[in-house]
């Protein structure tokens, strides 16, 4: 017997914490960890124990013989996994001892978010006695893109709030969420009663593509549309058009797959998730049945990963189709150069993809339509999006390698409404200097870097798609989170955040007079009342919009 890790795993390595013989690959720290897509069980080694099942925070792992059959191909994923890369060694890691303590009031840490880089790095500062938490967020609601970024029709994902919704509810812990850092409160009055602050906010931009039409009305951003759809209030208030039969996105990452079946599903298949009632409603009047999905590389560099590949296929009511041309090799030296040069992974998808080419769809019917090597050259329209036009590649070897020669072929795709899934980026942040080029925050392990001087920042810290990029998974940023607290910890150890600072008394006295500050039990009366008007419609939840509603309901007096 053993046990499988499936689809919705998000990466956060408790199931490595607990495992008594480290079946569990890659760990943290493992080269292969950062671009994992998933963490895998090997069959031979696990013992059956189910510590792993009961650790894992988003409900990924099961028995073998409790695995649902729409998990059946995860038996051969995480097997496949340990043929190409065997564990050797067996024995035992014993867990490190973090029974650490300080005494009260010597080390207080403000975190500048509450997505989930703040709550890991949180969790990590209050499993340490004496230490005191402030978490500070722009909007009433926490947990950033747990709530606005997955997918509605990923409820297990979003079930890892559950675990962060702890960390707020410690006593350790104040929150100050209606706060943003830079209009209500200053860095510098935080410095002025923490010792330190990790910067947790996240990417709030978008990567651009650079071409003409871009910013047409009609083209939009992913990370606008997922907001949208979320319910998120800076974006509750747009509309989108979707009277045209197609919509395009461009990319071809998770983000790109999850608003492709936003789109093309039904807008029925939702009405039992959490998705925001206004999109609900748009969505069910959409006209939309095909959605192209473009991809600028070839099918075996494709950015998703196999699980949500594997979902798009199991869709009812939605055929997944891709072109033949684009995805099969019909000469056998490219295609023995192409198994040569791509891992087993990369084959998997690239095999998975070929299997869908040319797949027949009616008339009437809904499709996804996975395209590659088609570069994005113009978005066409006089007042709106009335077309995009891409530039056709062909795989070849050259010098002996892959590569993606451009044709002279130009294909025109009509549409109403482009979806930008280029991917996220960081925007600069009050306070703290940022990197242009990489859209990141420049640090070392965590610790912001001056890079002029050569030296850290006394006392400023940042975690997440800020400090790294926006990668990996939400469990991904667990690692990244406990790095830059070890490097916070590091400091303290050797008196580099040895300072005075103001009584935590007097900044509640500071934030009362300024702003409807909303805490954790605040955040609780909104939760219980989003889930209570949920529950009347069969939803896990029904998500308030306005900041307005927000606060009524955290206040007590939603009516």
């Amino acid at each position: 017997m053993a046990h499988i890790i499936t689809q919705v795993c998000c990466n956060d390595g408790a199931c490595v914490d607990v495992c008594p013989v480290q079946c569990i690959r890659p760990r943290p720290g493992d080269p292969q960890y950062s671009t994992a897509e998933q963490l895998y069980i090997d069959p031979k080694a696990c013992i059956d124990c189910g510590v792993c099942q009961e650790a894992c925070p988003v409900g990924a792992i099961y028995a073998d013989y409790d695995l649902p059959a729409e998990f059946d191909e995860y038996r051969e994923i995480n097997a496949a996994h340990f043929a190409a890369d065997p564990i050797l060694d067996w024995s035992l890691r014993p867990l490190p001892d973090d029974a650490r303590s300080v005494d009260e009031g010597r080390l207080r840490v403000a975190i500048v978010g509450s997505g989930p880089s703040a709550c890991y790095a949180a969790a990590e500062l209050i499993g340490i006695a004496g230490v005191e938490v402030s978490i500070f967020e722009r909007l009433p609601t926490p947990f950033g893109l747990v709530r606005s970024g997955v997918a509605p029709d990923h409820q297990q994902t979003k079930r890892v709030a559950d675990q962060f919704g702890e960390v707020l509810s410690h006593p350790s812990v104040r929150c100050y969420f209606n706060v943003e850092v830079g209009r209500d409160v200053s860095l510098a009055e935080i410095l002025e009663h923490h010792h330190a602050v990790i910067y947790a906010g996240g990417a709030k931009s978008d990567r651009q593509l650079g071409i003409p039409g871009e910013h047409l009305p009609g083209s939009h951003s992913a990370r606008e549309f997922v907001a949208w759809y979320n319910g998120h209030p800076d974006q509750a208030g747009r509309t989108y058009d979707l009277s045209s039969r197609r919509a395009v996105i461009i990319g071809n990452g998770n983000v790109a797959l999850d608003v492709a079946r936003v789109l093309a599903r039904p807008a029925g298949r939702y009405a039992t998730t959490d998705l925001a009632d206004h999109a609900l409603d748009a969505l069910d009047r959409s006209m939309i049945r095909d959605v192209v999905v473009a991809a600028r590389r070839g099918a075996h560099e494709a950015a998703y990963t196999t699980s949500e590949l594997l979902a798009l296929r199991q869709l009812e009511d939605v055929t997944v189709v891709s072109r033949a041309d684009e995805v099969r090799i019909d000469d056998q030296r490219l295609s023995a150069a192409c198994d040569a040069a791509i891992g087993p992974i990369a084959r998997r998808k690239r095999d998975l993809v070929a299997a869908m080419a040319d797949a027949p769809v009616a008339s009437d019917g809904r499709s996804i339509s996975l395209r590659y090597m088609l570069s994005p050259l113009e978005i066409h329209g006089s007042e709106r999006v009335e077309a995009v036009s891409f530039a056709r590649s062909r795989l070849m070897l050259k010098n002996g390698a892959l590569a993606l020669e451009p044709t002279n072929a130009v294909e025109t795709i009509e549409t109403r409404l482009v979806i930008r899934a280029a991917g996220y980026r960081g925007q600069p942040v009050p306070g703290f200097p940022f990197d242009q080029a990489r859209g990141v925050i420049p640090n070392r392990a965590g610790r912001v870097w001056d890079r002029d001087a050569d030296a850290p920042f006394a006392g400023l810290y940042c975690a997440g798609w800020i400090k790294r990029g926006p990668s990996g998974l939400i469990g991904t940023n667990r690692v990244c989170s406990r790095e830059t607290v070890a490097a916070l910890l590091e400091d303290f150890a050797t008196e580099r955040l040895a300072r005075a600072i103001r009584p935590a008394a007097d900044f509640d006295a500071l934030m009362g007079g300024r702003c409807a500050s909303v805490d954790a039990q605040a955040w609780r009366r909104i939760d219980g009342a989003e889930r209570a008007a949920g529950a009347r419609r069969n939803r896990p939840r029904t998500k308030f919009v306005r900041v307005e509603d927000m606060l009524a309901s955290a206040s007590g007096d939603a009516g």
